[in-house]
């Protein structure tokens, strides 16, 4: 080989390109690409969105990341995803290595941090709001045994709370609906009848009110009645100066009243017509209390015994009730004339059903006389009673169940119950040694109101026909009319109707 230069070898052949197959008519140079145009600036800003954002508002993810800082994965076998401090120690090496990080994301990052920051703040002021100043942060308290899908706990509820009768107390719940205002209720009578010789007899029972709206009382040896509409005053009858009366009561949707005597008689009159239908004994002494039914009516008498008539027949009682071993002061049937409540001298609640002769129910609790006995009118079974001045408590007693559901204690002798038909309320009026009125709201027993004005106490209670005003009577010789329960169309409103003062009459 000589000095000169080398003959460079020839290239390896190329591959054939390979060829489209295009007509004919068509010219291969109309494939040629053109270099790519740059994109636009409002297309370079939709295509970086992702990289760039915007120091004004901060962009969301439609992603849900649950926060697993509460979970047990132990409890599944899973292995738990290091802490944010590990895995930051992880990557450390790697990090220092690269860029720490770009402008936009120190931005994105100052924007998170001042978001989370001002959600912080936000839901500590909404905290105190809601729960009090003092109230400690969730986040705060330390996470011990908590599961994916756990349960929740639910509150706690007595066995009251499982019944229509319970009685809850009101602190330990929280109500989910809106709190209602008080109602208000007047505070003095609209109105004040003289009553002359209105005895000052706890065991007496001289004042009911008809369906008719017509008030009867006993006044000495005579009945009086009063008109509610007409304001109008009638004598009925005059017992003469050897006999008393000592219980008056209306029957049901009827102009028919019943009146017993001191001597032992019981008298029905038709008040319509001022005349006496019938006169029917059986009773030794005094007849103080009396209870009509749909059918029967019954009186309890100081000789301790309970006498059921009908007067649709001839014989002066259809049956006997023994069981009370002293007076009986209190009558009432239930609202399906079902049961006969009665109550005694002896400090007994007794319960008769419409065919027994002995009392299918026996309570004892009270340890004072029980004249003030109610049925609700809201709850079938549910009973009130109320005893004398030993006593001073009200109870409640489920008659479905013989059982006893709540007992309050009133300060004061309990001398009459009535219940609301309207609301879920009822009235109790006392005597020594405060002589008020009291409306409670019923299950929680809360008092509405405490209405005084009598200066002796209260013995006598009746409820007009439509459910709002009561009558009171005392023995310092007046009745009392007191708007105290809504109507039933006006249960949310506050009625002011009643709260004047109209003067003061006589009743005979």
């Amino acid at each position: 080989m000589d000095g000169g230069s080398a003959t460079p070898p020839p290239p390896p052949p190329q591959p054939p390109r390979a060829q489209l197959n295009l007509p004919p008519t068509m010219p291969r140079d109309a494939l040629a690409l053109e270099a790519p145009t740059p994109p636009s600036d409002h297309v370079s800003r939709m295509i970086n969105s992702a990289h760039s954002q915007s120091p004004s508002r901060a962009i969301y993810s439609d992603r849900f990341i649950p926060s697993r800082s509460g979970s047990n994965f132990a409890f599944f076998g899973i292995r738990s995803s290091p802490s944010p401090q590990s895995a930051s120690c992880c990557c450390s090496s790697s990090s220092s290595s690269s860029s720490a990080s770009s402008p936009a994301a120190a931005a994105a990052a100052a924007s998170e941090s001042k978001e989370e920051a001002s959600s912080s703040t936000y839901n500590a002021l909404l905290r105190a709001a809601l729960f009090g100043p003092d109230t400690p942060d969730r986040k705060e308290s330390p996470v011990v045994g908590r599961n994916i899908f756990r349960y929740k706990t639910e509150t706690k509820r007595s066995l009251h709370a499982l019944s229509p009768f319970g009685f809850e107390d009101a602190g330990n719940v929280v109500s989910q609906s809106p709190v209602k205002a008080a109602r208000k209720v007047p505070r003095s009578p609209y109105k004040v009848l003289d009553a002359p010789a209105l005895q000052d007899d706890f065991y007496l029972n001289l004042v009911d009110w008809s369906s008719h709206n017509v008030l009867a009382v006993g006044l000495g040896n005579c009945v009086y009645l009063w008109n509610a509409c007409s304001s109008k005053v009638t004598k009925l009858c005059d017992l003469g100066i050897d006999d008393s009366v000592c219980s008056v009561g209306w029957a049901q949707h009827s102009t028919h009243l019943a009146v017993g005597t001191s001597n032992g008689k019981l008298q029905v009159w038709d008040a319509s017509r001022c005349r006496r239908v019938r006169t029917m004994e059986g009773h030794r002494l005094r007849v103080g209390a009396l209870a009509w039914s749909s059918s029967l009516l019954s009186s309890g008498s100081r000789d301790k015994s309970i006498l059921q008539r009908d007067i649709r027949t001839q014989d002066d009682f259809v049956s006997k009730l023994a069981g009370h071993k002293s007076e009986v002061c209190g009558l009432k049937w239930s609202y399906d004339n079902r049961e006969l409540a009665s109550g005694g001298n002896d400090n007994r609640l007794f319960v008769w059903n419409q065919h027994s002769t002995q009392p299918v129910l026996k309570y004892s609790e009270h340890t004072a006389a029980v004249k003030a006995i109610a049925w609700s009118p809201h709850l079938h079974g549910l009973l009130a009673s109320g005893g004398g001045t030993a006593d001073r408590c009200i109870r409640f007693w489920n008659t479905t169940t013989n059982s006893q559901l709540s007992c309050i204690d009133t300060g004061s002798q309990v001398c009459n119950l009535v219940w609301s038909k309207n609301v879920n309320e009822l009235v109790s009026t006392h005597g020594y040694s405060q002589n008020q009125i009291i409306v409670w709201r019923y299950p929680t027993m809360s008092k509405l109101a405490t209405l005084t004005g009598h200066t002796y106490r209260v013995l006598y209670l009746a409820i007009s026909p439509d459910g709002q005003t009561i009558v009171t009577g005392a023995g310092d010789e007046t009745l009392r009319f007191w708007n105290v329960f809504p109507s039933p169309k006006s249960q949310n409103t506050d009625s002011e109707i009643g709260s004047s003062f109209f003067g003061r009459t006589t009743i005979r």
